[in-house]
């Protein structure tokens, strides 16, 4: 049977077709966040794919100091920043010696890292918190640090390790005979040169733990140690039977826009780091 050979015109065309689908369904429910959020209260069901009249009240009523919102986005920075750092420290190291070192039962302590991230949240939030309530770390940082870590650090060792195992031994050895000890080697040769790798799993570390719900909603109770997404499902309305969707959809585009524009930022960056070691 012939197959059909297409234009190389016509293979464009369909090409950026399927990119432009893929990023319209991506970027549709942004989209319609961005547009509900600069609709009135009283335009808030309208369907239209543009607001009738732009409005800014809902950024108004989000911002306002008694909702305490910057407070929950200082907050979420604290959080994802400080498990970034530690996840990656931890990682970078763990990582290492996984891809470098030879021991017994090495692929299965990989497989048991990355197991460890497969459980639910929801299966450990009700242990962790009767511990916590236990060490008196409820409505402290730690309470949701140390459990984002569970399954951001599995994520970054293994992501870590696969960049290691690409970067070839001799580069250490040549170190070596330079007169750097192992452990210069890996500062000032190795690091460097994984730096697109770390980029890259710092970048998607932070998203994960920015992002985290359930265990900062379950270890919370108090508005001033709040992360952004508990204080958005939060909200309330001017009755206790009004759903102030407006507001919280505002606040979903000032939490979102952050992490749209270090993604922007740092782009090359983050292809450089996927695509490291993908060509010999």
């Amino acid at each position: 049977m012939t197959p059909i050979t297409l234009h190389p015109a016509v293979r464009k065309a369909l090409l950026w077709l399927g990119v432009a689908a893929v990023v319209a369904y991506c970027l549709a429910p942004f989209y319609w966040m961005l547009v509900s959020s600069l609709r009135r209260t009283s335009d808030i069901f309208d369907n239209s794919l543009l607001p009738s009249r732009i409005s800014f009240e809902n950024y108004r009523a989000v911002l306002d100091p008694s909702q305490e919102f910057g407070r929950a986005l200082l907050n979420s920075l604290v959080v994802a920043g400080i498990t970034t750092v530690c996840a990656l420290l931890l990682a970078t190291f763990t990582a290492y010696a996984m891809a470098r070192l030879e021991f017994r039962f090495k692929r299965f302590v990989l497989t048991l890292i990355i197991a460890t991230s497969m459980f639910p949240v929801v299966s450990i939030v009700v242990p962790l918190l009767k511990m916590f309530v236990g060490f008196g770390w409820i409505n402290t940082y730690q309470a949701m640090i140390v459990p984002s870590m569970s399954f951001t650090l599995p994520l970054a060792v293994w992501n870590l390790t696969a960049f290691f195992r690409q970067m070839p031994d001799e580069l250490e050895h040549a170190a070596m005979i330079d007169g750097c000890t192992r452990g210069q080697a890996f500062r000032k040769v190795i690091i460097p040169l994984a730096a697109p790798g770390i980029f890259t799993t710092a970048i998607i570390t932070f998203i994960a733990a920015w992002n985290e719900f359930l265990i900062a909603l379950s270890m919370t109770n108090k508005p001033e140690i709040q992360t952004a997404p508990v204080a958005i499902s939060k909200f309330a309305g001017a009755t206790q039977f009004e759903t102030p969707f407006g507001s919280q959809m505002a606040a979903g585009v000032l939490v979102t826009v952050p992490l749209v524009v270090v993604v922007l930022l740092f782009q090359r960056r983050i292809v450089a780091g996927l695509t490291a070691g993908a060509a010999k």
